[in-house]
């Protein structure tokens, strides 16, 4: 007997997803608890482990098809079971023994987006199944013969050259790639956090000598004691809750006519993987030392390489923290991630004459820009904030280092 391979719940509010990679194809044997394929929801990519040890007999779902919660993308014979002879199909018509077919939910709806019968489609699907693509092959199929009728693609460029448009390049050839999911909805959220909230960005500059001068002496010591480097950015999430504490509506959200101050501090960080940014968090992240800042950050940044971040660890935040200085942006205007209320941006450390105690001198500077909802944070609170986090910044003494 088939097992049935569906899509489980990947979290609160998410109702469907987008197929990523088949780790296994049609015909391989899989071991139970093996993952079999990736399945992309707008906050993250899991994997879908195998129920049971056996053979993945059949693939309903290619790569970028969307599936909902539930539904079935593919079939495994189970070690041990015969699997079911295919059943004999006559042209388009349904089997001889005139059996019903049985129509999957996604092909159900293809059906009615299309205006076509069951009995107008030849299913493939295991069991007498018809599938959303037995449909849309069906589709496909009246779209060949409608675009026959059509004049031809070398005919109409011999037209475009007799006509005197030669200077015109014919073939021009493009790329067609579909989003992904994560990238829908980044797009969204970032369309909503400039529709919904009043945005506003103020700028600093901060000398990096002392941080710097920090990190070149205590750098040994710190990575023998936490076996993990010591970088700019938990300096930066040390200082930001700090000012955080001095400023707590840049630590707050509008929640209907109400302002929520947050008396916790779950920092988001931005990381940029190959399907897109994203922004796990750092816990209650008050609490945590140099050490384990850095290690979590540097476990962030892996996983989000592997496509293996929970979505637990997306969820939530009071405030983020981007750094586009890695990619050697020297100055830029963060978005805000909705329903926070405040984004620091980090930038590329350059090398620039600063004057200092009445002399030019050269000096490693960054650039700090702050976006906030300017519904909750007035721009003396922003000011504020930025000044604060510049403070710590150049006299990091002030921050306990742990080593």
């Amino acid at each position: 007997m088939a097992i049935e391979l569906k899509v489980p719940a990947v979290g609160e509010s998410i109702t469907e997803v987008e197929i990523g990679e088949w780790l296994k194809a049609k015909g391989d044997t899989v071991k139970k608890d093996e993952p079999v394929v990736t399945l992309e929801s707008e906050k993250a990519t899991v994997e879908l482990p195998s129920p049971v040890a056996g053979t993945l007999s059949e693939i309903l779902k290619k790569k970028g098809d969307t599936a909902t919660i539930g539904e079935v993308i593919g079939f495994l014979e189970k070690h041990g079971a015969q699997p079911k002879p295919p059943e004999t199909k006559e042209g388009g018509e349904r089997k001889k023994q005139g059996t019903i077919p049985r129509v999957m939910p996604a092909a159900e709806r293809a059906l009615a987006e299309h205006g076509l019968r069951p009995e107008q489609v030849q299913l493939t699907g295991p069991g007498g199944r018809l599938l959303k693509e037995d449909v849309l092959k069906q589709v496909e199929a009246r779209v060949s013969d409608s675009k026959a009728e059509l004049p031809s693609v070398a005919a109409s460029k011999e037209k475009v050259l007799a006509s005197g448009l030669a200077q015109v390049p014919v073939d021009r050839p493009e790329e067609v790639v579909p989003m992904t999911r994560l990238r829908r909805t980044v797009a969204e959220r970032l369309v909503e956090a400039q529709n919904s909230m009043a945005l506003l960005t103020t700028f600093n500059e901060v000398d990096m000598s002392a941080v710097i001068t920090l990190r070149k002496d205590y750098g040994e010591a710190f990575q023998k004691k936490y076996d993990v480097k010591l970088g700019f950015m938990s300096f930066f999430v040390k200082a930001s809750i700090e000012a955080l504490k001095a400023i707590p509506q840049v630590n707050a959200e509008v929640r209907g006519t109400d302002i929520v101050y947050h008396n916790y501090y779950d920092i988001g960080v931005a990381i940029g993987s190959g399907k897109g940014l994203v922004v796990p968090v750092l816990r209650n992240a008050e609490r945590l030392g140099f050490g384990e800042i850095e290690k979590a950050i540097g476990d962030f940044a892996r996983r989000a390489q592997e496509s293996k971040l929970q979505l637990e660890e997306l969820r939530g935040g009071t405030f983020t923290i981007s750094n586009g200085g890695v990619y050697g942006s020297m100055l830029s205007t963060p978005l805000v991630n909705p329903p926070q209320s405040g984004i620091l941006g980090m930038h590329a450390i350059l090398e620039r004459p600063v004057a200092h105690e009445g002399t030019v001198v050269i000096r490693p500077m960054m650039y700090l820009a702050l976006t906030y909802d300017h519904r909750i944070v007035d721009g003396r609170e922003a000011v504020t904030f930025l000044k604060r986090v510049k403070e710590l910044i150049e006299n990091p003494a002030r921050v306990l280092l742990e080593v």
